[in-house]
């Protein structure tokens, strides 16, 4: 049984992330992996037997809130050390970072999990992007909604490489990897723009490898958004 864990969806739920477990869940099925969603609000205790957990994007208050609760159980920091997926968008992105400022411009320690700092820009990044992953070997596109300019340091990596859009703030790169956590600025949901994406990390937490996934209507969507992502 796959757990996929989507957490703090009543904070982190403002873009529409939540999709990204839906996404996960379905091609998963189509794959023959049995699946299960496990909402975890900002109140619950989080579980320490997820095979994928999720973070969405959301304004500071809420972003603040999630943070607090995921410092106070400290699961997140121990699960970052084993084999368990973690995907982490936007403000969850910054979250899972080393710090960042927010919006009484104060400085914010962040998780940690990804060697990551993330600092007021001088204008917001708003529409559209499109990246090369090295790491998949594909364009991937998303939307993108935020103020912030996020450096990544030595011990991770860039998700991708920026063709269109602002993606950390610079436009040269966006997210950031290091093993099994990544962290993007694509909304979208970014699954649902990018079931390859959504595939690997399949592939990722189960050690299987995710094929004779039939989806046409989703494949199409991705080709097609990549195409008029300019």
């Amino acid at each position: 049984m796959l757990t996929i864990v989507r957490i703090h969806n009543e904070l982190l739920g403002t873009y529409g992330d939540r999709g990204n477990a839906d996404v996960l869940a379905f091609r998963a099925k189509a794959a023959g992996v049995t699946s299960t969603i496990l909402d975890i609000s900002y109140r619950d205790p989080m579980p320490e037997s997820g095979d994928i957990y999720l973070l969405g994007g959301a304004e500071d208050a809420a972003q603040a809130l999630s943070l607090a609760a995921l410092k106070r159980d400290g699961v997140l920091s121990r699960i970052a050390a084993t084999d368990s997926v973690l995907l982490a968008i936007c403000a969850g992105f910054q979250i899972i970072g080393t710090t960042f400022v927010n919006g009484e411009n104060e400085v914010v320690e962040g998780l940690g999990l990804l060697d990551v700092s993330t600092v007021p820009g001088k204008s917001r990044c708003v529409g559209d992007v499109k990246i090369f992953s090295d790491l998949l070997g594909i364009e991937l596109t998303g939307f993108e909604n935020h103020g912030g300019v996020t450096t990544i340091g030595s011990s991770a990596k860039a998700f991708g490489k920026v063709i269109v859009g602002r993606g950390n703030g610079d436009g040269a790169h966006d997210g950031a990897v290091s093993g099994n956590v990544f962290g993007t600025y694509l909304h979208g949901p970014v699954l649902a723009r990018n079931p390859e994406f959504a595939d690997f990390l399949l592939a990722r937490a189960t050690g299987m490898k995710i094929a004779n996934v039939t989806d046409p209507l989703a494949d199409e969507y991705a080709v097609w958004r990549r195409s008029v992502t300019k």
